[in-house]
């Protein structure tokens, strides 16, 4: 399940991405507009700035502003940040591999091997996915 904290991220993302054109937003207007905890906020948004997708811009007319293009920030990447691992159990995992307590011989466990392939098609997708992209699915969503 996507956690709230991917979820808020990509939502913030989305919502500077639509506003690529206008000066900082405060973070008092992203939690706002989206619906998200400011304080929640907050630590996200420098989540992402700490990893290079952020600007921040400190005193009057400061704010958050995206630092790549939208078409350059995909998804993969912010599920990382936010909540690391993308397989769903640790000896399947690309980054965050750890085996499991209770595996006696990895190379044939079938529950490995099924979740190897899950993690395989999650990955592809995401990595395909970017922040353009969501904005692009919402405003084509808006013409149905």
């Amino acid at each position: 399940m996507l956690s709230k904290k991917t979820k808020y991220a990509i939502k913030a993302l989305v919502i500077l991405g639509k506003n690529m054109d206008q000066p900082p937003m405060q973070i008092s207007k992203i939690a706002e507009a989206e619906k998200i905890p400011k304080k929640f906020l907050e630590q996200i948004l420098l989540d992402l700035r700490n990893a290079g997708f952020l600007y921040s811009k400190k005193g009057a007319g400061g704010g958050y502003s995206l630092n790549r293009d939208p078409k350059d920030i995909f998804l993969v990447a912010i599920m990382r940040i936010t909540d690391g691992p993308i397989a769903m159990v640790p000896c399947a995992s690309l980054n965050f591999y750890h085996k499991c307590d209770e595996c006696h011989q990895e190379t044939t466990c079938g529950i490995r091997d099924v979740f190897v392939e899950v993690r395989d098609a999650t990955v592809k997708i995401l990595s395909e996915t970017s922040i353009a992209d969501i904005i692009g699915r919402e405003q084509s969503l808006l013409k149905l």
